[in-house]
């Protein structure tokens, strides 16, 4: 039976995306409840590195990125869909704009706005990922002032996209796109009330987000980060699918270093065992944890031959 598992907190958004797609598809799981800030000792011995939160493991399997991790669970557990094929193209490029455009002002307008609601040293860590110091309360009040219309002239558009009647921000079945635009608003309700005023005048918004908070959650048991650890200790990684790659991409078994391309850039190194036009999977050895591999989302990331590491 597969046992998945889950290394989340509770209000972080993109652990609130693959928690609503674990109750989408009715599945149980295991829940290890991480620090929102570093360090997380219990997670670098999975992850070799990587500290973006979530991260779902499956024995010796780890998966990063909520872009990757809703696809896993895609492939293991195809029914009820989140990958529709006839909405495929319009929810891909919903997700995007979710992602990129959308929830980024969200974050600082919403976390500006509520610093006393949020542990201290996470805004300091969120700076310290993105390669800037850490930020004065002054800082984040110029954040708030400059993001907050940026979400502003966007809610409409969001408001928009129910006015054909559909049910989904992407047609008449749910998809990857209601996740990302979901997670987003989210943000505005994770800790306090102060801002649910924002969105409060969107009746479809409103309306949507109940059906999609409807997934609920699945079926979550509590496990703790060494339990988790010793999973990972008594599991193997399972075994590769084939690969498919690209003329230019690094021969599988060649020493190669990953990291992402906009924030907590922390390298993981590893031999690469696996790469297709989604994923990119790293086998390495970790003197806690033992042999593990650690897979990636193809695009969002850099890869490299480990020798370039320190360009």
């Amino acid at each position: 039976m597969i046992q998945l598992i889950l290394h989340h907190y509770d209000f972080s958004n993109y652990s609130e995306k693959v928690r609503l797609a674990l109750g989408y598809k009715g599945l149980a799981w295991r829940s290890v409840i991480i620090p929102p800030i570093a360090p997380k000792p219990d997670l670098t011995p999975l992850t070799g590195g990587y500290r973006r939160t979530p991260v779902l493991q499956i024995g010796a399997d780890i998966y990063c990125d909520t872009a990757l991790i809703v696809r896993e669970l895609e492939r293991r557990f195809p029914t009820p869909t989140l990958f529709p094929t006839d909405l495929a193209a319009i929810a891909d490029g919903i997700t995007f704009w979710a992602e990129n455009r959308l929830f980024r002002p969200i974050s600082l307008y919403v976390s500006g706005s509520n610093l006393e609601h949020l542990p201290e040293g996470l805004q300091a860590d969120r700076s310290i990922m993105r390669g800037l110091p850490p930020p004065s309360a002054d800082t984040m009040r110029r954040a708030v002032a400059r993001n907050a219309p940026l979400v502003r002239v966007q809610l409409p558009t969001v408001e928009a996209m129910f006015a054909d009647g559909r049910t989904w921000i992407a047609g008449n079945s749910p998809s990857m796109a209601d996740l990302a635009v979901y997670h987003a608003l989210w943000f505005f309700t994770a800790r306090t009330p102060l801002l649910l005023p924002e969105i409060a005048p969107y009746k479809r918004i409103n309306e949507w987000m109940g059906r999609v908070r409807a997934f609920g959650h699945g079926k979550p048991t509590p496990l703790s980060g060494p339990e988790a650890l010793r999973v990972a200790a008594d599991a193997m990684p399972e075994g590769s699918r084939k690969s498919n790659r690209f003329d230019e991409d690094p021969p599988l078994g060649a020493m190669v270093r990953i990291r992402a391309e906009d924030y907590g850039r922390d390298p993981v190194e590893g031999e690469l065992v696996f790469i297709d036009s989604n994923e990119i999977a790293l086998q390495r050895d970790d003197p806690h944890v033992g042999r593990m591999v650690v897979h990636f989302p193809r695009l969002g990331y850099d890869l490299r031959p480990q020798r370039t590491v320190q360009e």
